[in-house]
């Protein structure tokens, strides 16, 4: 079993960084959610949203118009797989994400540990493209969350 980054963490911000100098908060300086990675088995979960999130103004979950559904995906992010941490590096192998392309593949994420109860998650993304970025999410140790 790893050691080091098992528990539940709660996000405390999400950034990301572009090459050409840009500071992108992809839900806003305010969020709320968690990562998820399993004690028992090699299995994690993350779930991210804007806070407050925007409630639907027409219909209901399946039949609401188009740009509710479209604002309720740009507010919320959530992937599930499983992972493996190397001491330095956790790797999510994602099996379902609301983000189809991620489905399939190894997302790696540097770990940042800042002190025993907080961390930081960073990862490129895009690189070798005009939206080249460092993404950055610092996470807090869930209240009954040890390891």
């Amino acid at each position: 079993m790893t050691k080091g980054i098992e528990g539940r963490w709660e996000i405390v911000s999400w950034r990301q960084e572009y090459d050409d100098g840009r500071c992108v908060y992809p839900f806003g300086e305010t969020l709320e959610g968690f990562i998820d990675y399993s004690r028992d088995s090699d299995a994690m979960f993350c779930v991210l949203s804007r806070k407050p999130r925007t409630a639907f103004t027409t219909g209901g979950q399946w039949d609401a118009a188009d740009a509710d559904k479209a604002r309720a995906y740009d507010e919320y992010l959530t992937y599930a797989g499983r992972y493996s941490f190397d001491g330095e590096q956790v790797t999510h192998h994602i099996q379902q994400c609301i983000f189809p392309n991620w489905q399939g593949t190894a997302q790696r994420r540097k770990v940042v540990r800042t002190s025993d109860d907080e961390i930081t998650l960073v990862a490129r993304i895009e690189e070798g493209t005009s939206e080249a970025r460092t993404a950055i999410l610092a996470w807090r140790r869930a209240a009954g969350g040890r390891a």
